[in-house]
């Protein structure tokens, strides 16, 4: 008998996952919010190596520093409430421009 030969398995393709519905749904406030004039930021903010910003045309609306056993996702579920509570109570959280942050 005469073998065969396989042709190689393709290498499993890389990529991002998209958001489904339902993962947009599990930030409401991010939603709206970005729907509108907001605009979130996530990345590193001088000495601080991962923050999150939501802000408008007028206003900072919250500005939040990522904990050391935080995901990604309880970062942005921490920002979701935030702006919220912005949006709803006009409270405004900021832990990168506090005075414990000063000294980093």
């Amino acid at each position: 008998m005469a073998s065969r030969s396989r042709k190689p398995t393709p290498p499993a393709t890389r990529g991002l996952r998209t958001a489904s519905a339902t993962d947009a749904s599990s930030l409401p406030a991010l939603e709206q919010f970005l729907t509108g004039e907001g605009q979130i930021s996530i990345g590193t903010i001088g000495p601080i190596a991962c923050a999150a910003v939501a802000n408008d045309q007028h206003n900072m609306l919250a500005a939040l520093v990522r904990r050391s056993d935080e995901t990604l996702q309880q970062l942005l579920e921490r920002l979701d409430r935030a702006v919220q509570l912005a949006l709803d109570d006009e409270i405004f959280t900021d832990e990168i421009n506090t005075p414990n942050n000063a000294s980093r």
